[in-house]
């Protein structure tokens, strides 16, 4: 993923690359819905502006929308101190919070889930606003964070509940596995996914009794505020949750500094200092890093289901999307009848921002994902590749508008065979073994999700197996597996660390506490023993528990 820090003036398009390629489709969408202006108006702005915890008078922040490059809002940014005051008001009424019974907590997760999808339009218009994306690919967001919601407010007491565990002596120890909250929770929040991203890390850590301080991305602070007012509307005491605003460098340090555990979303390189800055304190960490995300197309494929999985795979929300595929390995022998099918369909997607459903790629979100874009691909052509499909920014349409592109004859020399885009570029690479397909896989430091395409479930599920990414899909993009809120999801190597979903995406946010109560006799000699017999004792049961299979 590229870095969270984002300037808040989203830079004006670059030239286009300096090659003739056609566009070949792409057509805008149609019309329809409201406009940026009408949806995210003057009050709605001041209204969540005071969901920031700053000073009065502080200095503000003035955001563009990346589908017109109007001016989208002005917010007020924080300071290092008002970063030390939002984790004082989140711990004053953290304990408060912890004591109350798992079901009343996730009492509030539900009530939350409800308000989500009844006024999803909302989230919806303020997401488009501010990251341009699709509808549709908002609204994967609220699916997203809606799953979380049910599936912590159903499971998270299941997770979170006292467990026993083998006593030291078989009856005499009773021990017993707690789990408590770790405290505050310092999240730091990026602008491609603002409010799954936001929300869905935040709400495992409110279940399990934690406080929550969150940087969200200034680019996408809006979207944030709106759901933490949301949740605050469903029952969570208001101190709970504080929001901060401000440029990385600045308020990032800060609230790495004062968390209890750090939950981290954002570039590798940004990922390392935050890991770092955790470790000199002891706190731990998880961090969902970069991905160079490969699918697998194997000579077996259904090619029409393939190619539609694959529009999906690289191009949902412009390609910035860390579970997002950027690397296309098809096997020799289906290569030319499967790339007919896929930019066939890639040249008829229809690109637009209007906040309506209707188009099937939004544009990106600010200059610098468009210079890195239009970079790569030029550098590619420059070098020896060729355009399949796309290739060229679309001003016409908006300020950061490109065109879904594919590209053959990638070549390691080129930056976008390893470097990750990050945008709407996929790069065709044909193989001829599996062996061959899993090791060009593989070969990447990341190791974040993965897709196999088979008419053979067992055999993809074989080839699985051997791919080191946190995710596999098979026969799907990256849905099936994210969408999968009971499953653990993140990634390996320079991916990150620990798992967002399921059981390790709660118990991340607790400390593990062990009870042992010892009854009648201690565990050392009694009734008369000297040291020799009680060690000869101990020695008798330790060879009775192994007979007995006794753990």
């Amino acid at each position: 993923m590229t870095d969270t820090t984002l300037d808040s003036e989203n830079g004006a398009a670059p030239r286009r690359p300096d090659h003739d390629t056609a566009r070949d489709g792409n057509p805008a969408a149609p019309g329809g819905g409201r406009t940026v202006a009408e949806a995210v108006t003057a009050d709605l702005v001041a209204r969540l502006a005071r969901g920031v915890t700053a000073a009065p008078g502080a200095a503000t922040a003035r955001t563009r929308a990346p589908l017109t490059g109007e001016v989208l809002a002005e917010l007020p940014l924080s300071t290092p101190d008002d970063v030390e005051d939002a984790y004082r008001r989140a711990r004053a009424a953290q304990p408060a919070w912890a004591a109350l019974p798992v079901r009343r907590r996730t009492a509030v997760l539900l009530r939350f889930h409800d308000l989500l999808l009844a006024r999803q339009d909302e989230a919806l218009d303020l997401v488009q606003a501010e990251t341009g994306k699709a509808r549709i690919h908002a609204f994967e967001e609220v699916l997203a964070v809606a799953g979380a919601a049910r599936h912590y407010g159903r499971a998270a007491a299941g997770y979170l509940r006292d467990r026993r565990r083998g006593g030291a002596i078989p009856v005499l120890t009773h021990t017993v596995e707690a789990r408590r909250p770790k405290g505050v929770v310092g999240q730091i929040s990026p602008w491609n996914y603002p409010l799954e991203l936001f929300a869905g890390d935040a709400l495992p850590a409110l279940a399990a009794g934690n406080a929550v301080v969150t940087k969200p991305d200034t680019q996408t602070a809006l979207t944030a505020l709106w759901a933490r007012e949301l949740i605050v509307e469903a029952g969570l005491p208001a101190d709970l949750w504080q929001i901060v605003v401000g440029d990385g460098p600045v308020v990032g340090p800060a609230v790495v500094d004062g968390a209890d555990y750090v939950s981290f979303t954002g570039s590798t390189r940004t990922g390392r200092d935050v890991a770092q800055r955790a470790a000199a304190r002891l706190v731990g960490a998880s961090l969902e890093l970069g991905g160079k995300n490969a699918m697998l197309v194997l000579a077996d494929a259904d090619l029409d289901r393939a190619a539609e999985g694959a529009v999906r795979a690289c191009f949902s929300s412009a390609g910035q999307l860390c579970i997002s595929i950027e690397r296309l390995l098809v096997h020799r022998s289906v290569a030319d009848a499967f790339l007919e099918r896929f930019t066939a369909r890639v040249r008829a997607m229809r690109l637009g921002g209007g906040l309506a459903y209707g188009a099937d790629m939004g544009s990106l979100v600010s200059g610098r994902q468009l210079e890195t874009t239009t970079r790569h691909v030029a550098e590619a052509v420059e070098k020896g590749a060729t355009v399949l499909a796309g290739g060229r920014a679309r001003p016409d349409l908006g300020p950061l508008f490109h065109e879904p592109t594919v590209l053959d004859g990638v070549e390691e020399s080129m930056a976008v065979c390893t470097e990750e885009t990050f945008g709407p570029v996929v790069s065709v690479y044909r193989f001829d073994t599996e062996d061959e397909a899993v090791e060009r896989a593989n070969a990447t430091p990341y190791g974040l999700n993965s897709s196999v395409w088979t008419r053979d479930t067992r055999r993809g599920r074989a080839v699985a197996a051997r791919l080191r990414t946190g995710t596999v899909n098979v026969n799907e993009a990256y849905a099936a597996a994210y969408g999968s809120s009971g499953a653990p999801m993140g990634g390996m190597g320079d991916s990150g660390l620990g798992r967002r979903h399921g059981a390790e995406g709660i118990l991340r946010y607790t400390e593990a506490q062990t009870v042992a109560t010892q009854r009648l006799l201690p565990i050392a000699p009694s009734l008369g023993m000297d040291d020799e017999r009680f060690a000869a004792l101990l020695t008798r049961s330790l060879r009775a528990m192994k007979a007995l299979r006794l753990r």
